[in-house]
């Protein structure tokens, strides 16, 4: 059922993409979700076949846990959780069991919700689960139980668009809940005896790289991974790269991930060149000479990338306080590399790291508290969901932007107590306030603006500020929004594709709107956002 469902949602992810609020690239609701899916289809399959339900369930919510990614994610996890406490020790589940579980997810995720809105994918699980309960006490049917499940939830689905005013502006319903839905067909479907087959051809079951050639060995290592896209790297250039190391070189991609599989007798450099393309998802490496496993990450920057199938040990400790932080762009990494961050994450809004990506990086920090700085509102949860595990302290800094990031790094002391520090970080990101100027990926009505596919978007602390088909016409909007806050400090963080010419017009209009604050330019090379200007 699992794998069935994880099949629905990837064959579904775009559609779900599209619901996205505002048209701009960010981190996908239906990316998150599919990736999320995965890890526990991924855990299922290397288990041992004949589980009885309470240990798949179980599998699978822990898998779920540490692979999830996005807000999305996070609460799919908990909606498994759960489901897979309320079996534990349960070698089968009849139709009022399994409602009582899905009941028992739903309560799961509103408790670990620190506050529960409505007319979400929590409402949508909720009136889901109410009606799977009451077809339970008259049928002992599963598979009726969840068709009628599936059913009030995509009543309730089409209500969302009423119930969240977010929603009602945007004219859509709720992607997260859509994405629940189709994870839910998904396991009907497996009931039937169906099997999902995933996009492309592929089926619920693990695609891998069996049916490659069996040439003579000249290179002793077969050398496997998946890396989630989040530089401007190509494909062909990693495929270059590959070519001066080994032989039977296969460079798979879509617009979320590279897959490769290589021979070579240097997986170390293979995997380390692999990190400057994103994180990587997955990594397989087996010794074709001796047919066993090589332990050969521990020899690589590979176990270092927060990304390997399983997390870290924590290291030894061995200072007080430690600081992690998620972010994209060279500049920005420079920026809270030298403000003293211990490990960065690249990620952020096209790619939001899981779970078990935050807490590899955690462990890898020799400190006894290690501060998070998500800096974006859809890695938060994700960010809390590590504290239950490792032995390390986490103290979540809920930074939305990675300016606020900045500022709290400015108030972090290494020398004081993680108390004051967690008061003076807070209190310093409540005191920023950030414009975004980005371009829309299609064409979109939100709030009464008519947006076209390629016009200029400007965003103000997570708000639909203004629309224009130039970038400097936004940048008088921003200047006239942020001069009413009267900030002491003003600070432009250039992205990718900014053009010099056009960042000089920037600085000097902005310098010119609001007089009396201190203004800087900073070269970020961010993606999605050519400028994020920080005020406080």
């Amino acid at each position: 059922m699992i794998l069935n469902g994880a099949a629905a949602i990837e064959n579904h992810k775009t559609e779900i993409n599209e619901l996205n609020v505002f048209p701009v690239p960010d981190g996908d609701t239906g990316t998150n979700m599919s990736l999320t899916m995965s890890a526990a289809a991924s855990a299922l399959r290397e288990s041992k076949p004949g589980l009885k339900i309470s240990k798949a369930a179980d599998i699978a919510a822990s898998a779920l846990l540490r692979g999830a990614r996005g807000n999305s994610g996070v609460i799919l996890s908990l909606l498994f959780r759960g489901f897979a406490r309320h079996l534990k020790d349960c070698e089968a589940a009849d139709a009022p069991m399994f409602a009582a579980a899905i009941t028992a997810g739903v309560e799961s995720a509103y408790r670990a919700v620190m506050k529960p809105a409505e007319g979400t994918i929590l409402t949508v699980s909720r009136l889901a689960a109410a009606a799977a309960v009451t077809e339970a006490e008259r049928s002992e049917d599963i598979e009726s139980v969840l068709e009628r499940a599936i059913a009030a939830g995509r009543e309730a689905l089409a209500d969302t668009v009423n119930i969240n005013p977010v929603l009602k502006k945007a004219g859509v319903v709720d992607a997260g809940g859509k994405g629940y839905l189709f994870i839910l067909d998904g396991m009907l479907r497996a009931l039937r005896g169906e099997v999902v087959e995933a996009a492309g051809g592929e089926t619920a079951e693990k695609a891998d790289f069996a049916g490659f050639g069996a040439e003579d060995i000249t290179f002793t290592y077969c050398t496997e991974f998946i890396v989630s896209r989040s530089s401007s790297k190509t494909p062909p250039q990693l495929r270059a790269f590959l070519e001066k190391l080994g032989d039977s070189i296969v460079v798979v991609d879509d617009d979320e991930i590279i897959k490769v599989h290589v021979h070579t007798d240097d997986p170390g450099a293979v995997l380390t060149e692999a990190l400057t393309y994103g994180p990587l998802l997955t990594v397989k490496i087996e010794n074709m000479r001796e047919q066993h496993s090589a332990k050969i990450l521990e020899e690589t920057e590979t176990q270092q990338s927060g990304q390997n199938e399983a997390a870290l040990d924590p290291v030894p400790v061995e200072k007080d306080l430690g600081v992690v932080a998620i972010c994209a762009g060279d500049g920005m990494a420079s920026v809270f590399r030298d403000l003293g961050v211990d490990h960065i994450i690249l990620g952020g809004q096209t790619m939001n790291p899981s779970a078990e990506d935050i807490l590899a990086k955690v462990n890898l920090t020799p400190a006894e508290t290690v501060f998070i700085l998500p800096n974006n509102k859809n890695i938060i949860m994700a960010a809390e969901q590590c504290k239950a595990l490792t032995s390390r302290r986490i103290i979540v800094i809920p930074s939305k932007s990675m300016p606020q990031g900045v500022s709290a790094m400015l108030a972090f002391d290494p020398t004081g107590t993680a108390e004051d520090n967690e008061q003076a970080m807070t209190e310093a990101i409540s005191r920023v306030h950030t414009a975004l100027i980005t371009s829309a990926a299609r064409d979109s009505t939100f709030d009464g603006h008519e947006i076209t596919q390629g016009d200029y978007l400007a965003l103000l602390d997570d708000n639909l500020l203004a629309t224009a088909k130039d970038t400097l016409s936004l940048v008088d909007a921003i200047g006239k929004a942020l001069a009413a806050f009267s900030p002491e400090f003003l600070t432009i963080f250039t992205g990718e594709g900014a053009d010099s010419a056009t960042s000089e017009d920037v600085l000097r209009r902005l310098s010119a709107m609001i007089p009396d604050a201190e203004v800087s330019m900073v070269s970020g090379g961010q993606p999605v956002y050519s400028y994020m200007i920080s005020a406080e």
